[in-house]
Order: C-alpha cells, then structure tokens, then sequence
C-alpha cells in the first residue's frame, strides 16, 4: 500500500468516526460535562485537561483544515481517533447511554454514539 493509499484510508475512517461537526463539538467542549470526563494526565488533582478533551480541541483544527494541509502529525492523530473510537464503541455499555460518561467521553473525541 503506498503512503497516499495509507493517507485516503485513514481520512475515511477518521471521518467515518468522527460525526459532530467542529462547532458541536467546540460546544460541547465548553460544558461542564466534557471537562469531568477521561484521563488527566497530572491526575485529577494536578487539575489540567483530560487526554481526550485535548484531542476534541485538535480534531477541530483538523477539521476545519484542507486535506492536502494535512501533515504526517495529523494522520498520526487521526489513526489514534479512530482506534479510541473503535475500542470505546466496543465497550458499550447496556440501557440508555444518554447521560454517560461512556458517551460524554466519546463526545470528546468527536463521536456521539446517539447519532
């Protein structure tokens, strides 16, 4: 598979993973609920932002960017979107998921799992 192939491929399944638009998701960074979620990385008292709300400020960027501006960091990043996705969807849990922190942490990382 050559290197382009490599990049399509991951382009597709990062925005096949991805399915809040950048203004959503800028939205619901700002909540209370977005900031409770996921791993610190100074642990919880060190304060700072969690690993995935980090992630949810950088998929933005990468979204509201052409393709052909994508850098070899930000295929990087995108194939860790996409396998965070693909693990954390695996670990669904059972009932109304609305008010999780299982989706809330998925909403970080640019995919509402009620869509």
């Amino acid at each position: 598979m050559s290197r382009s192939d490599h990049g399509r491929d991951t382009y597709r399944e990062f925005t096949e993973a991805v399915n809040m638009k950048p203004g959503e998701l800028s939205t619901w960074l700002e909540t209370d609920e977005s900031k409770q979620v996921g791993w610190h990385k100074g642990g919880r008292a060190g304060g700072g932002e969690s690993v995935g709300h980090e992630s949810g400020r950088k998929i933005i960027n990468l979204l509201r960017r052409k393709r052909g501006d994508l850098s070899d960091g930000d295929y990087k990043h995108m194939r860790k979107v996409v396998g965070y996705v693909r693990r954390h969807m695996a670990q669904r849990p059972s009932g109304n998921v609305r008010d999780t922190k299982w989706r809330w942490s998925l909403m970080n990382w640019g995919h509402d799992p009620l869509k």
